[in-house]
């Protein structure tokens, strides 16, 4: 998200070169024993053996109730590592070493309509939408929190600022804004987060940006991050934070932090995520790795769908132009075929041509891409190839755009999502 930003020209070339991921995959020895069979109920996370048909396959991510015979290939869950001998054996003991999240196990193979699935935390509508409040003034309508349109659902505060120890950030109101607004002063800012809770909203804080300088680059550096986020969320009552660091992450060290941040702050807490575009083409990526990584306390995914030029989508045999539904369904289907549940999905767009450098679609066509992604309708000439009811809603950059032109980003949006399933 940003304050001003250059446009991301991504060709296809460099996108093949720099993006496909070549997994493991091939025949075993035919002597191979096979290992425990693959349970349905059991969760699996990356390097996991199961069998199946006998077959051993290796999970690459977190995996509960994807078929290995299904779900195994180059860009899927499992990799086949070939036939393997003597039939197969029961598993002794739990495969999962993460405690599983609250979901309802898929019932059909995932070349059909995935099932709706429990957030696995934070007390979100089922579809919701999200919007960036600006701690600065730029141009857009300045706005004390509590001012935010009852249209968003989560309000992210954008942002928190590093401080001299790597990894930690901390939060102050900037200046600027608190002269724009005729003053706002920290004890207000906090009253007006609980404010918006009174009104069933939730506040998260962003860290990151086009500015940001937040490094979390090793184990110490973890650590001072989920101590500061979590003295944040004491401070100011945030309930939880987004990760939209745009000048690189280290998911190791940032998927240990907010498993320490999470075990502090508990099950409720939500973490969302802000990816730009081309961050999310890849399993492999930074991004990409950090969320298959944390899918079972990861809330939320919002891709930042501006700003980047074309992109290969998940079909992996055209460039799609952003500013067109096709882009928007076309990309969005590649975390969803890739390892995120449904309710992990949402779109992220600018709220008008001045909140972005190139992107910005008419906030109907948000509609529509949201409609093919959940029911097969109003969708260009990209098909995806299953329909993702759970799709969990939109996120704009930025509310104060959206007042700044009229609310019509959110006033079109938000009673669009209680049509979908």
């Amino acid at each position: 998200m940003k304050r001003s930003r250059s446009v991301i020209l991504a060709t296809v070339t460099a996108l093949v070169a720099g993006g496909a991921a070549t997994w493991f995959s091939g025949e075993a020895s035919a002597a191979a024993a096979c290992a425990p069979a693959w349970s349905p109920t059991a969760v699996y996370v990356n390097g996991n053996v199961v069998s199946q048909n006998s077959h051993n396959y290796t999970a690459k991510w977190w995996t509960q109730n994807e078929s290995p015979a299904v779900r195994s290939g180059q860009w899927d869950v499992w990799a086949d590592n070939g036939v393997c001998g003597g039939g197969t054996t029961p598993p002794t003991t739990t495969p999962p070493t993460t405690t599983p999240p609250t979901t309802t196990p898929p019932t059909t193979p995932p070349t059909t309509t995935p099932p709706t699935t429990t957030p696995p935390n934070g007390s979100l509508p089922k579809h919701f939408l999200t919007g960036y409040w600006q701690n600065f003034d730029n141009g857009a309508a300045p706005l004390k929190l509590a001012d935010v349109p009852a249209t968003y659902d989560l309000i992210a505060v954008a942002f928190a600022d590093a401080t001299a120890t790597q990894g930690a950030v901390t939060f102050n109101l900037d200046p600027g804004l608190a002269t724009a607004v005729g003053g706002y002063t920290t004890a207000q800012f906090k009253a007006d987060i609980a404010t918006l809770h009174s009104r069933g909203k939730k506040v998260v804080i962003s860290v990151g940006g086009e500015k940001g300088t937040v490094a979390v680059n090793s184990t110490a550096a973890a650590t001072a991050f989920a101590d500061s986020v979590y003295s944040l969320i004491q401070t100011y009552g945030f309930d939880g934070v987004d990760i939209d660091l745009e000048n690189g992450l280290n998911p190791t060290y940032m998927a240990s932090a907010l498993r320490s941040l999470r075990a502090k702050a508990g099950a409720n807490l939500i973490i969302t995520m802000a990816p730009q575009t081309i961050d999310m083409q890849n399993p492999q990526s930074s991004y990409f790795k950090l969320a298959l990584d944390i899918k079972d306390i990861l809330t939320v995914v919002f891709t930042q769908y501006y700003n980047s030029g074309s992109m290969l989508g998940c079909d992996n045999n055209a460039a799609y132009s952003q500013g067109t539904v096709n882009f928007l369904t076309a990309l969005a289907c590649i975390p969803l075929q890739n390892g995120l549940r449904p309710d992990q999905i949402a779109l992220g767009l600018p709220a008008s041509t001045r909140a972005a450098g190139g992107g910005y679609v008419a906030p109907s066509v948000v509609n529509n891409a949201l409609d093919c992604l959940a029911k097969a309708t109003n969708c260009g000439t990209f098909k995806p190839p299953a329909t993702y009811p759970g799709i969990r809603g939109a996120m704009t950059w930025s509310i104060n755009w959206d007042v700044t032109n009229g609310n019509a980003w959110a006033n079109t949006i938000d009673p669009h999502l209680a049509t979908l399933p």
